[in-house]
């Protein structure tokens, strides 16, 4: 073994620390002067290791490697250019050759290639410095989050198939989500992955974005395009598991090199992929370096952390006898805890102003919590028990909702307990589940009437918001990868009406405070009544720190409602700011239009009420008529005298 040189004496210790959160600069491919390049991986289990490529006509024996230090090795190479394809060729203790992708590669051969890709990312030139600064500065959690979820491969298609690349999506796609008035655009995983059908979740390159849509550089443009048009970029990574393709970090060097050797905690069954060793430092290294990578490289805001009640749980999709518990006699993967709480506090201490989600299915306490007092350290939650009980609720005949009032109302009790998002993810429009607009009872107008409601509801529900692409139009089948969305159905009438309804409640959810300025404290909602279920409605208020309130009533049966009482906090008129029933939402009212003014008399514990014509399923927000104060009136008709 060679001296180790002083310049890797740093980033080799950090690395074996757990603690090199930039490991990407070491390891990988790495320009020393013209034509000459920098090899260098992690394998240390391995006997011996080359580089083989488009530069050595793929020969084992040209350039070794050399163990540079333990289980670290690197050949320096002359000649290589850029997009040259080359593997590492790992000869294992038991004498076979393993041709492996590298793990820190930044591109990749386009599937079904699986070979990595010379590339250099510093040629790029940003022009997002107003968002930069725009973003960096408040909390998120008290600004408007509004994410458009999507695949990249299928939001929409050429004629004859072909995906969009990414500079075709960042020239269509950007322009629209601004137009539809979304924060953020959140991207199922890009990257790079050999299988389509894993929608990006089996992820075989941590550093490199797929290359199904172009080289990193035109992502890098994507990003780019966004934030120049005010839109936010979030990634769903996957820290959780990987594949056993053989090009990939599946055993590595011939041992269960980032996976746990004990394959009770080290392999999920039933999903085919491997678990990483949270507990080896040198995995920790590369995972969260993979994260910080993609924000300070690609410039994304935002890190959704996918499956993590997968990492959280040792028993998780394992039968009893199945999985081991930890020291404590428990089934919580501890290191996963301890991985996690690194993961962010790595991420915030760089990057304040990231988003980081967590996909996370259980009761599992504090996710959103400081690492300081025990909690996992995220910033966001996706409310996974919202959305089943909604989606429970909406599918349901009205009928029948009367007597299941506490889908709409039970998530109020944890509302706050988390920094949540309400995700209407993927998920959740696949595997025979329908598409949104088609889990809505009854005919054609009541599938619409009921989404408009439900998508009134969720926005005036405290917590950011996400929905997948096609819902915002009333796609009605299900998500399908290898297609675009339907876009003809544009040409229907309800279909053009829903998505003029989606635009307009973006809009009005931008720029009413009410709705997100405090989404995680009892102090930016009030209840107004809960309890209606004979009549399947409900009311509530949502306030700003100004003081400013909506009150929101929703009814979610067919029935019309010709007086319908609901006390208000404040004497007064209240008038009719937003309406799902409008005609040019595919409703009947021609006009939003609509005042009450307040009647006294107690009602919902308010001394004062107001009675209102309530269509049926049915969503209307309302807003105080402000008054101006006597003195300011008579200075505004005499101003001299002030």
């Amino acid at each position: 073994m060679q001296q180790l040189k002083e310049e890797y004496q740093l980033p080799i210790y950090l690395f074996h620390d757990g603690t090199n959160y930039k490991a990407y600069e070491f390891f990988g491919v790495h320009k020393i002067k013209k034509n000459t390049y920098a090899f260098r991986v992690w394998a240390p289990n391995a006997e011996a290791v080359s580089v083989v490529g488009d530069f050595n006509d793929w020969d084992e024996t040209k350039h070794k490697c050399f163990a540079i230090s333990p289980g670290i090795w690197e050949a320096i190479i002359d000649g290589v250019e850029v997009f040259d394809c080359y593997k590492y060729a790992i000869k294992t203790k038991d004498g076979e050759t393993l041709m492996k992708a590298d793990p820190y590669a930044v591109h990749q051969e386009t599937r079904p290639g699986t070979g990595s890709k010379v590339y250099e990312l510093e040629n790029y030139k940003w022009k997002d410095s107003t968002w930069q600064k725009e973003n960096n500065t408040g909390s998120v959690l008290e600004k408007p989050v509004n994410i458009y979820e999507l695949h990249f491969g299928s939001w929409k298609q050429h004629e004859d198939g072909n995906f969009l690349t990414y500079r075709e999506m960042a020239n269509e796609l950007v322009p629209y989500v601004k137009e539809m008035g979304y924060t953020h655009i959140e991207l199922l995983p890009i990257m790079e992955y050999p299988f389509d059908g894993s929608w990006g979740y089996q992820v075989t390159g941590y550093f490199a974005p797929t290359s199904r849509y172009g080289v990193p550089e035109d992502l890098m443009y994507f990003v780019d395009k966004c934030h120049r048009a005010g839109i936010g970029v979030i990634l769903d990574w996957v820290p959780a598991h990987f594949p056993k393709d053989a090009h990939g970090l599946y055993e590595f060097d011939g041992t269960r090199c980032y996976e746990y050797e004990d394959l009770s905690k080290g392999e999920h069954e039933e999903w085919g992929t491997r678990v990483f060793d949270y507990a080896k430092k040198e995995v920790c290294s590369f995972l969260i370096s993979s994260a910080l990578y993609w924000v300070e490289k690609f410039h994304f805001d935002g890190i959704r952390v996918d499956a993590v009640a997968s990492m959280l749980y040792l028993d998780y999709g394992r039968k009893d006898g199945e999985w081991k518990p930890n020291i404590n006699g428990g089934r919580e993967n501890l290191e996963a805890v301890a991985f996690l709480q690194q993961l962010n506090r790595a991420m915030f201490k760089e990057h304040p102003n990231v988003m980081m989600i967590a996909e996370e299915s259980t009761a599992w306490p504090m996710i959103t919590m400081p690492t300081d007092i025990g909690g996992l350290g995220f910033n966001f939650k996706w409310n996974m028990g919202w959305m089943n009980d909604m989606l429970r609720y909406t599918s349901m005949d009205p009928l029948f909702r009367k007597g299941n009032h506490s889908c709409i109302t039970f998530s109020f009790f944890y509302a706050f307990s988390e920094n949540f998002i309400l995700p209407i993810s993927h998920d959740e429009v696949v595997h025979g589940k329908a598409s949104l607009l088609n889990k809505m009872p009854g005919d054609y107008n009541m599938k619409f009437e009921g989404m408009r409601l439900f998508l009134a509801y969720m926005f005036a529900h405290p917590g950011k918001k996400l929905l997948f692409m096609g819902s915002e139009f009333g796609q009605f089948i299900e998500w399908n990868y290898k297609q675009g969305l339907d876009w003809l159905l544009l040409d229907y009438d309800k279909h053009k009406k829903l998505l003029e309804f989606s635009r307009e409640l973006n809009k009005f959810y931008k720029e009413h405070s009410e709705l997100w300025e405090i989404d995680y404290s009892w102090d930016g909602f009030q209840w107004i009544s809960s309890e209606d279920n004979c009549n399947s409605v409900i009311a509530f208020r949502r306030m700003n720190k100004a003081g400013d309130d909506l009150v929101m009533i929703f009814n979610w049966t067919p029935n019309n409602f010709g007086s319908y009482k609901i006390g208000v906090p404040n004497n007064g008129t209240y008038k009719v700011v937003f309406d799902t029933a409008l005609k040019k939402y595919g409703g009947d009212k021609p006009k939003l239009s609509g005042t009450y003014k307040t009647k006294k008399g107690k009602f919902h514990g308010f001394e004062q009420y107001i009675d209102l014509k309530l269509h049926g399923l049915s969503a209307m927000y309302l807003q105080k008529v402000k008054t101006k104060e006597k003195g300011k009136d008579e200075r505004a008709k005499n101003p001299k005298k002030s």
